[in-house]
């Protein structure tokens, strides 16, 4: 098990939405909690409202999530828990998406995790208790929809990235653990990510203004607040868990898509026999 209690957390894309709840959970349970946003003015703002330290940090870059790192080990000098959660949810067509559209979505969702995890993880193994890492992935993950390709490529690469640690620290007997964190629907603004996309670049990439959280008749889905996501974060943090599963009523939609692999499986003959 991890502890929370006592522990010190990072949280990437902490000012509002999953990374505010995942905060705010972390600090009723006894943590003291980094968070870090793009958005300066709303990151300073949440720190003050729910008792967190405020660290400015662009995840796509390199220099400034070790500068993140830097800021929390001066505080406090230790770090044992961190969520990669930072991220975008535009939508756009394959055939639409330009080259500027498909780096600023690998650049923030999968760079971002990549540039955590990497700076993070020597930090954790110097800790005699390990660490935890959560990474945010989403239900697309095991279940892409038409529209979401950037999107979508982003969280598999997420999923890979935190079942291969996984696997490595069990390996050779690590104390460092990972969290694969699939929301579903959440009541959180990714839906109006094009307002942080870097200036100077364009594509095709847009906000869906359709996807109201109040629920429409094409959307009758199950919305969850952002803080009911951070107590599945924290259950899953204490138990080690490998994933953290915001709809487990949505297991439907992933094993459709385990279906059809299984059947294609199940077409190809073995080599060297013959076909049934």
């Amino acid at each position: 098990m991890t502890e929370i209690a006592g522990r010190v957390a990072v949280i990437t894309g902490g000012a509002s939405g999953i990374g505010r709840g995942i905060a705010e959970e972390l600090i009723a349970q006894g943590a003291s909690v980094v968070i870090s946003d793009v958005e300066r003015e709303a990151l300073q703002a949440t720190a003050a409202e729910i008792g967190a330290v405020a660290v400015p940090a662009d995840v796509s870059s390199l220099e400034s999530v070790e500068a993140l790192r830097d800021a929390a080990l001066a505080r406090f000098d230790r770090v044992d828990i961190v969520v990669n959660n930072a991220g975008v949810g535009p939508w756009g067509e394959i055939e639409t998406l330009t080259m500027d559209d498909w780096r600023w979505v690998l650049d923030v969702n999968l760079y971002g995790v990549i540039h955590g995890v990497h700076v993070f993880l020597p930090v954790l193994h110097a800790n005699s208790e390990g660490g935890h890492i959560v990474n945010t992935s989403s239900m697309a993950a095991f279940d892409p929809q038409p529209q979401l390709a950037a999107y979508s490529v982003t969280k598999f690469g997420i999923a890979a990235l935190t079942e291969v640690l996984n696997a490595e620290e069990r390996a050779k007997g690590g104390k460092v653990r990972a969290t694969l964190l699939a929301p579903g629907m959440i009541r959180t603004n990714i839906n109006s990510s094009t307002r942080n996309r870097p200036a100077g670049s364009s594509g095709a990439l847009h906000d869906n203004a359709e996807m109201e959280q109040d629920g429409s008749p094409a959307l009758q889905e199950r919305w969850m607040t952002p803080r009911e996501v951070g107590a599945v974060v924290a259950r899953a943090i204490r138990n080690d868990d490998e994933y953290a599963i915001t709809h487990p009523d949505w297991w439907w939609r992933a094993q459709a898509r385990f279906k059809r692999i299984e059947e294609a499986f199940a077409r190809y003959p073995v080599w060297g026999s013959e076909p049934s």
